[in-house]
Formats: structure tokens, C-alpha cells, sequence
């Protein structure tokens, strides 16, 4: 599926990726660890061909992906939910949806809507008008309808009430039950918990712990020493 490869990759001269590898399979939901600054959204920067690694591969379903322009590595079937979520304001939910949905999508929009009524109920508001919350399911919703073959989403539960997380955590296992893989960047760790087969932790633009959700789960010195968490 993704194979992420020994990648470096750099701001100008700025030495941030130092070899970092990973692996996502079919149908798994994989979490990408680690404080802040220590490269997880340059990591998926090149994963989606933001940023170009001067060293290294990405191959996703058998095709190299590195060099290959933004556009065409989305039309390959990544997808990506940013933190800042990137709905149109000004534009209605249903018509956020419109302009993303492909007919060869497994998800349409009444699937969307039966797997987010909150969307439905409000499928005629602005974007504007949407709760923190909503407008992360709308991003979400947004995605499935563009027929992802990769879901990659980072920072989901940044800022949203714990009950909208329990709401958001019910809608990813779904998702992962229907099939779908998952890269998830989060600080959330009952949210990993609750979500992840693997968990890879970075520091310093280095994979430095990957392991089973098991063996993360019974590992409390990786999260006091890179997370800066207790067990």
C-alpha cells in the first residue's frame, strides 16, 4: 500500500526528515507520534508531494510517487484531512461536498450524510457556520466522497470537546472497519489507543519507536521519554 522509504527532506537548507521510514497495509490505521517540530507534517508534506525528499522513496500501490506533482499524486487516491481542515466558508456543507464527490466513490453523499446525520441536518449552512467539530466532519465527509484509496488525517481532535471526539473516534473505527487505511497524525493518545493497529513515534526527523498497538500499550518508557507522557 505505502511505503515509506529512508526519506530526507529539507527546508531550504534545513535538514528536517533524517531517513525517516514507514509502512501503512491494507485496512490498517497507523499513528504518527512525536512533539511538535519533531516532522510529522513534513513527513506527510512528502508523502503528498508538498515537500520534494532529496533522498529516498515513496511508492504507493507499486507507483513511485516522489517527483510527481501534487494533483497527480491526489488523483492516485491520497487524501488528505489537514489541521486546518480547508472547507470553503462561504460555501453550504452539501456544496462542499458536491464539488469533492466522484461517481466512483464508495462513499455518496446519503452514506456521508447516514454516517454524519450532524451534516445532514445542517447540509444547507455555510461552512462559517459550522462548529469546530462540524467543519472536521465536513472535512472528513469531503474526503470519502473523493474516492480515497489512503486516508491521511493530522491533527483530527486538535481543540474539539471531548464528546466530539468520542463522536470522531466512532466514525474512524467505521471507516477502518469498511476497509479503509488510515494515517493518522495525533496528540490524542486515547484517541491512538482506541484507533491504531501500529504506532510509529518520531523525534528530531527520525523514526525512533514503531510497534504493535500492544507492545505501545505496554511500553510506558517510549511515551514518558518522546512523548512527554505518563502511561
Amino acid at each position: 500500500m505505502l511505503i515509506v522509504d529512508n526519506i530526507h527532506s529539507y527546508y531550504d537548507k534545513s535538514h528536517v526528515l533524517e531517513g525517516v521510514s514507514l509502512q501503512v497495509n491494507p485496512g490498517e490505521l497507523v499513528t504518527l507520534l512525536g512533539r511538535n517540530g519533531a516532522g510529522k507534517t513534513t513527513t506527510l508534506r512528502s508523502i503528498l508531494g508538498v515537500v520534494c525528499p532529496r533522498k529516498g522513496q515513496i511508492r504507493f500501490n507499486g507507483q513511485d510517487m516522489v517527483g510527481r506533482k501534487i494533483f497527480e499524486i491526489a488523483r492516485e487516491g491520497l487524501a488528505l484531512v489537514p489541521e486546518h481542515r480547508g472547507i470553503f466558508r462561504l460555501l453550504s456543507v452539501e456544496e462542499n461536498l458536491r464539488i469533492a464527490q466522484r461517481k466512483s466513490s464508495r462513499w455518496q453523499l446519503e452514506d456521508v450524510y447516514t454516517m454524519f446525520p450532524r451534516l445532514k441536518e445542517r447540509r444547507k449552512n455555510a461552512g462559517h457556520a459550522l462548529s469546530g467539530g462540524e467543519q472536521q466532519m465536513l472535512a472528513i465527509a469531503r474526503a470519502l466522497v473523493n474516492d480515497p484509496k489512503l486516508l491521511i488525517l493530522d491533527e483530527p481532535t486538535e481543540g474539539l470537546a471531548p464528546v466530539i471526539v468520542d463522536e470522531l473516534v466512532k466514525i474512524l473505527r467505521k471507516i477502518k472497519d469498511d476497509g479503509l487505511p488510515v494515517l493518522l497524525v495525533e496528540q490524542n493518545l486515547m484517541v491512538c489507543d482506541k484507533l491504531a493497529d501500529r504506532h510509529y513515534v518520531l523525534e528530531q526527523g527520525r523514526v525512533v519507536y514503531e510497534g504493535s498497538a500492544a507492545d505501545f500499550r505496554a511500553n510506558p518508557t517510549i511515551k514518558n521519554r518522546y512523548l512527554a507522557l505518563s502511561a
